[in-house]
């Protein structure tokens, strides 16, 4: 899954980051709300951390400017004041969900995966398609009740195809939601990692689809 982190304190930011990197996800950072703005309205992300107390524009103004743009990723709002009025605003401006600060980065990551696993339409924080079993909050993936060897970009991948399973998922659908934004994004290595986690899982779980791109499915029995 793809995040964004947009929090004008460098090392808060950084703990934000390497946390969410740590728990799976690619992470890119902003420092300002106009940076902020131009990423969420021109990247796809699957949740976003936004402070409100940013420079050249604040949080909510960012929030706003994207709801009204129609950007619809669960976004969960970081404020210094555990004041009600505050809340309201980030929700009422479209914010999904909110953490005080000071706060522990374990919180955060929980929080995000809820919001990540809800926007994908599943209500419980372990998801199967077949053999295969997801569970979010530890990001651990099981096959018929044993932990898969994975490396951490198929990890993320077959993470991503679970959530969205028995639908066609695109290659550049798939590198938007995989890659960091300054990080090249190639089909080919997509490719690549497709034909491993086939080699790991079985073959007939991911379908490709001709001009339609990969589908995880359960395998049904002959």
């Amino acid at each position: 899954m793809r995040a964004l982190v947009v929090e004008d304190d460098e090392r808060i930011a950084a703990q934000l980051a390497e946390a969410l990197t740590a728990a799976g996800f690619a992470v890119d950072t902003s420092h300002d709300g106009e940076a902020a703005e131009f990423l969420g309205m021109t990247e796809t992300y699957d949740v976003v951390v936004l402070d409100l107390g940013l420079p050249k524009m604040d949080g909510i103004s960012v929030l706003t400017s994207w709801r009204r743009g129609k950007r619809l990723m669960p976004v969960l709002i970081l404020t210094a004041r555990d004041d009600w009025s505050e809340k309201v605003r980030g929700f009422r401006a479209g914010a999904d969900d909110y953490v005080v600060k000071p706060f522990r980065m374990e919180e955060v990551v929980v929080r995000c995966r809820s919001l990540v696993r809800r926007a994908a339409g599943h209500a419980t924080s372990e998801l199967t398609c077949g053999p295969l079993v997801l569970d979010t909050q530890l990001a651990i993936i099981t096959l018929d009740g044993l932990p898969l060897k994975l490396t951490a970009f198929e990890t993320r991948m077959l993470s991503y195809l679970i959530h969205h399973a028995e639908r066609p998922i695109t290659r550049t659908e798939l590198s938007e939601h995989l890659y960091e934004r300054d990080t090249d994004r190639d089909f080919n290595s997509i490719e690549v990692i497709i034909g491993r986690l086939r080699r790991k899982i079985g073959r007939n779980m991911i379908e490709t689809i001709r001009g339609q791109g990969y589908r995880l499915s359960a395998p049904t029995n002959a």
